[in-house]
């Protein structure tokens, strides 16, 4: 993979004489940003595409690191708790939204199959989280840090990350075949631009992520409302150079959000969007209008941060289908298609050989 894999591209580049360079990129942050969301359970013929199939483009996009997520898979992990404040038990029945203080182990990433690239100042980054109260139910979520994601469904994922294979002969991307997908799906154009439109943060820590996909919340009244949500940081925002900071660290990131950490927790506001009926549920490439109601419904902390390794973060399967009581699926194609390949994911790192990650933290703490 291509240091800037992960980098986000203004799609009028189509219309000057950068079109080749800039085409490579485009596809490619399309083909690994975001959650690796992807693949079936049904909504294609299996001989045309499965999770094994959809895990099997990752493998040969980013070659096998045994052991590790086949996306996303340069991370650590991360502990700590979310204080309800109370004021989504109007939305969810959830024990999650009651007042009071729920555990969370959770993960930071960055988009993309290979655990050992380096750090760059577009990279797409990820927020993995486990919510677990003690009546035993779990919330699992994982979150991005750009507005909408790249394709409504599937199957344009995989066909996007099948036209940005690279070419054996030049071991890059075909740029005609770049275009031609991109021409050919307007919604994937639109939300590109989007994203280009979205400065980066300078870390982890202030950046604000999304659930992307639409969910629905239900109350104890049995009201049914759709909802998205954003974990929207508390630490001020920092916009990121446009270029990678000449520091020869391979992981500033990850070491700034541990310096961070040292100085003391780090915190987010859920927020919680309401949709109304004529909002898309199905087509996570489309934002809701900014005016929807927002309820803030408690704030996350983490205050720990540890290398992944057996039994904390590095075993779990993030899967968005982990839901407890008074949260639902919603029609999104993607949610069952990100928990089928997720599944086929961990199955297969489950029986590999682990390699240490590139990501080392210096900590004494019991890890998370």
């Amino acid at each position: 993979m291509p240091p800037d894999k992960s980098s986000r591209y203004d799609l009028s580049v189509f219309r000057n004489g950068k079109m080749l360079a800039r085409l490579i990129g485009i596809g490619i942050i399309v083909g690994c940003s975001a959650v690796a969301f992807a693949a079936v359970a049904g909504w294609l013929s299996p001989d045309k595409l499965t999770p094994a199939s959809f895990v099997d483009g990752f493998q040969q996009a980013n070659g096998v690191h045994p052991g590790f997520r086949r996306n996303h898979a340069k991370g650590v992990c991360i502990a700590g708790n979310f204080a309800s404040n109370g004021q989504g038990v109007r939305l969810s029945k959830s024990v999650i939204f009651q007042p009071g203080i729920v555990p969370v182990v959770g993960r930071f990433a960055l988009a993309g199959g290979m655990p050992m690239m380096a750090d760059g100042p577009k990279a797409v980054r990820s927020m993995a989280l486990s919510f677990r109260p003690a009546n035993g139910e779990e919330w699992r979520t994982g979150m991005n840090d750009i507005p909408v994601f790249p394709f409504p469904t599937p199957a344009d994922f995989y066909g996007q990350m099948q036209a940005a294979m690279p070419d054996p002969a030049t071991g890059k991307p075909d740029p005609a075949k770049m275009k031609a997908f991109v021409d050919s799906h307007p919604k994937t154009a639109q939300a590109m631009k989007a994203i280009g439109a979205k400065p980066f943060s300078s870390g982890f820590a202030d950046a604000s992520y999304n659930s992307l996909d639409a969910f629905r919340f239900v109350n104890k009244a049995g009201t049914v409302m759709p909802v998205r949500w954003t974990m929207a940081a508390v630490d001020p925002f920092v916009a990121q150079s446009a270029e990678q900071p000449q520091t020869g660290d391979k992981n500033y990131l990850f070491d700034a959000l541990a310096a961070r950490l040292k100085q003391g927790p780090v915190q987010w506001h859920l927020i919680v969007t309401i949709g109304q009926a004529d909002d898309p549920t199905n087509d996570a490439t489309v934002a809701w209008p900014d005016d929807r109601e927002k309820v803030d419904v408690g704030t996350l902390t983490i205050d720990r941060i540890a290398s992944e390794a057996k039994d904390n973060c590095r075993d779990i399967n993030f899967d968005p289908l982990v839901l407890p009581s008074g949260i639902e699926a919603s029609d999104d194609p993607l949610l069952s298609a990100r928990s089928a390949v997720y599944s086929r994911s961990f199955t297969r790192r489950a029986g590999e050989d682990k390699t240490p990650s590139a990501v080392q933290i210096d900590n004494t703490a019991k890890e998370p």
